[in-house]
């Protein structure tokens, strides 16, 4: 049986800690397809914020 590298692991373990404030130990007990989801929802999440934030630069810069 080949296991996941553990740093991608770590990485989405961080990405997601940092953001939502969820234990290392918590992230580290979900299955890697719904900690990956958990990952693309708070990229979904930055997007949305730096598309907000960038469009309210032009507005106050225009």
């Amino acid at each position: 049986m080949v296991g996941y590298p553990l740093k991608p692991i770590y990485e989405e373990v961080a990405y997601i800690a940092y953001h939502f404030h969820w234990s290392p130990e918590l992230l580290m007990a979900m299955e890697h397809r719904e900690r990956q989801r958990w990952v693309e929802e708070v990229a979904e999440i930055n997007r949305r914020l730096n598309a907000e934030s960038e469009g309210g630069r032009e507005w106050m810069s225009g």
